[in-house]
C-alpha cells in the first residue's frame, strides 16, 4: 500500500500567497498569506513546540471524468489557496504549504498512492494534513495515507459530508466508488455519511450502503443537531481513529455553483461549518480533506472562497484541541 511513488509531486506556487497586508510586524494583523511557509515535502523541517498544518492539493479531474461528472476540479487547489491567502489569521499554529500531486495521463491509482505516500509524510513529521482536492476521489489517496500511518490493525472511522454515498460498485475506480472499495478492502473501516439526499442515490445505492453497515443522518434530518451529533459521537466512539472528508456538492447550489455536481436542496454552509467543527474537536480526528470545488463553473469565485472559510474553520477547530 501507497509503496510505488512516481514522478508527479510539484513544489508550492508561492504566487497563491498573496493579499492585503495590515501590518509587517504585529502577529493580530496578519492574514493567512503572512504565515504560510511554501516548503517542499521532500524537505520538511523538524516539529516544533507548535501545531503544524501540512496543505497539499490533488489537482485531478480523473475520477470525476470516469464517474461521467463535468470535469475542473483540479483547478481547485490553486483557486481555494488564493482565497485562503486573503483571510485574517486567528491561530497560533504553523502552516506549511507542501505543494500537490497532480494526476497525469489519467493514471488516477497512481496519483492516489503518491497522495497517500506524501500524507504519511506530513504525518511523521506531526503535521496535521489539510488536502485539498480535486474530485473526490481524493478521499481513497487520503485514505491509504492514513492507513499506512496507524498500520493495519487499527480501525478507522471515515465521516463524509455528502449528498451521495459513493459507493458505487464500477469495476473501474471512479469519484464515486471510493467508499466501497475501502469498505470491501478493510475490515477495519466505517463509514459515516451526513447530508444523503434521496434524488442523489438510487434504491441500489441505499442497498449498498445496507450491506456495508454504513451509517447515515439525511439532508432533511441533519439540522436536528441533537441526534446529528449523537450519531457523529456513536461512530467516532468505536474506532481509533477518524478523518474527516467533505464534498461540497453537499451545499446548496445557491451558494455553492462552482462543483462537479449541483445540489438544488443541498446544505446550509452554516449547517456545515456546525458540522465540521463538531468532528473535527473530536480526540481522535486526524485530518481533513475538501474536495469538489470546480472553478471552472464558480461564480465571483464564491465556491472557491466557501471552500476557504471552511478550510480556516477546520484548522481553528483543530488547533483548539488540546
Amino acid at each position: 500500500m501507497c509503496t510505488e511513488v512516481i514522478s508527479i509531486y510539484t513544489l508550492p506556487d508561492e504566487n497563491n500567497w498573496n493579499g492585503r497586508i495590515d501590518d509587517t510586524e504585529n502577529p493580530l494583523s496578519f492574514r493567512f498569506h503572512q504565515v504560510v511557509r511554501p516548503k517542499s515535502i521532500k524537505e520538511l523541517s523538524a516539529f516544533t513546540d507548535k501545531k503544524t498544518f501540512g496543505i497539499i492539493g490533488f489537482k485531478c479531474d480523473e475520477g470525476v471524468r470516469r464517474n461521467g461528472g463535468r470535469i475542473g476540479a483540479a483547478a481547485a487547489p490553486d483557486e481555494i489557496r488564493k482565497q485562503l491567502s486573503k483571510l485574517p489569521y486567528h491561530m497560533e499554529a504553523e502552516i506549511v504549504d507542501a505543494g500537490d500531486v497532480v494526476c497525469e495521463d489519467k493514471e488516477l491509482e497512481k496519483a492516489q498512492s503518491e497522495l497517500g505516500h506524501y500524507l504519511n509524510k506530513l504525518f511523521a513529521h506531526s503535521y496535521i494534513p489539510i488536502i485539498i482536492g480535486g474530485g473526490h476521489e481524493t478521499l481513497y489517496g487520503h485514505y491509504l495515507g492514513v492507513r499506512q500511518f496507524i498500520g493495519a490493525n487499527k480501525s478507522l472511522g471515515i465521516i463524509n459530508i455528502d449528498a451521495h454515498f459513493d459507493l458505487r460498485t464500477d469495476d473501474t475506480p471512479s469519484s464515486g466508488t471510493m467508499f466501497r472499495q475501502i469498505l470491501s478492502e478493510d475490515e477495519n473501516a466505517g463509514y459515516l455519511c451526513l447530508g444523503i439526499q434521496k434524488f442523489g442515490n438510487t434504491k441500489q445505492l441505499f442497498a449498498e450502503a445496507s450491506k456495508y453497515n454504513c451509517k447515515y443522518v439525511s439532508e432533511e434530518e441533519i439540522t436536528q443537531y441533537d441526534r446529528t451529533f449523537q450519531a457523529i459521537d456513536e461512530f467516532s466512539g468505536q474506532y481509533d481513529y477518524v478523518i474527516a472528508t467533505l464534498c461540497t456538492d453537499s451545499i446548496s447550489s445557491s451558494v455553492a455553483p462552482g462543483v462537479s455536481a449541483p445540489s438544488p436542496v443541498g446544505l446550509d454552509p452554516r449547517v456545515v461549518r456546525t458540522i465540521l467543527r463538531y468532528i473535527i474537536e473530536k480526540d481522535n480526528t486526524l485530518s481533513f480533506d475538501l474536495s469538489e470545488v470546480n472553478p471552472l463553473f464558480d461564480i465571483d469565485d464564491q465556491t472557491s472562497k466557501l471552500g476557504a472559510y471552511l478550510l480556516a474553520e477546520v484548522m481553528e477547530s483543530f488547533d483548539k484541541k488540546s
